[in-house]
């Protein structure tokens, strides 16, 4: 074995030269530490806002590679953002409380629910990403699908008091726009109809009006697709075409049941 040449080879390949992978990890530790500060009562905020101001500005310093780009800005405005994004929250997490009888207390939401941690990476995720400072909102989300099983792109765009039931396997697309008081339940996919490079401006997932219920396992795709308010999409069901306000979209597949002779 040359080992010289096989390390001459490796290095000869490696063609990224930003592909620095502490910014993963640098970011995942930034959002939990947003998490906390945002939520936990006995993380002060006042000494945590320091410590993140000095974590996002390592971010920048990873992830920030457009010189003329001054991402080092970007601190003061997110902040900014952070007691609008925290109600927000708030009112997702009494969405949660006030639809799902399985929850017992509103403690219950913010520390148990996969979807309720789910909207909140996103949503702070999102404010960055309205920024134009991409890869390390989208590193915040792909945390949080990792623990989760929800897949939340951050150039979505979510109303107010979202609930996402059980999670696993929802999937919401780039250029989704979700209205108020929306429910979505497991396996829900908010999707394009295909996928092409040239698409990547252009408006590819689907737009869910206010107090619309999707259960679970419904596929919605495209960017034309409009669900109209009131709606119900029952589960498994399939659409690429909109549906007008106040309706019933139910999938009914053909059972058999076969029962022994006796």
């Amino acid at each position: 074995m040359d080992k010289e040449k096989i390390i001459q080879e490796l290095q000869g390949h490696k063609k990224q030269p930003y592909l620095d992978y502490r910014l993963k990890r640098e970011t995942e530790e930034f959002t939990d530490l947003l998490f906390y500060t945002l939520f936990d009562v006995n993380t002060p905020v006042a000494s945590n806002l320091d410590i993140l101001e000095n974590k996002f500005r390592r971010l920048v310093d990873l992830a920030c590679w457009e010189i003329q780009q001054p991402c080092h800005k970007l601190w003061d405005n997110y902040v900014a953002k952070l007691p609008s994004v925290l109600e927000n929250l708030n009112l997702d997490a009494e969405a949660i409380l006030n639809c799902d009888p399985a929850s017992l207390s509103i403690q219950e939401v913010y520390m148990a629910y996969p979807g309720f941690y789910a909207i909140a990476i996103y949503r702070l995720a999102h404010e960055l990403y309205k920024k134009e400072f991409p890869l390390v909102p989208r590193l915040m989300t792909e945390y949080a699908h990792r623990q989760t099983g929800v897949d939340i792109n951050p150039g979505a765009q979510i109303g107010k008091s979202f609930f996402i039931d059980h999670a696993t396997g929802v999937v919401i697309g780039e250029t989704a726009v979700i209205h108020d008081n929306v429910k979505v339940y497991q396996g829900v996919t908010l999707g394009a109809l295909y996928v092409e490079k040239s698409l990547q401006k252009v408006k590819r997932h689907p737009t869910i009006q206010s107090n619309v219920t999707i259960y679970a396992n419904a596929t919605i795709l495209g960017g034309e697709t409009v669900i109209g308010e009131n709606s119900v999409i029952g589960g498994n069901a399939w659409l690429t075409a909109s549906v007008p306000a106040n309706s019933k979209v139910f999938h009914t597949p053909e059972i058999h049941i076969k029962t022994a002779d006796v």
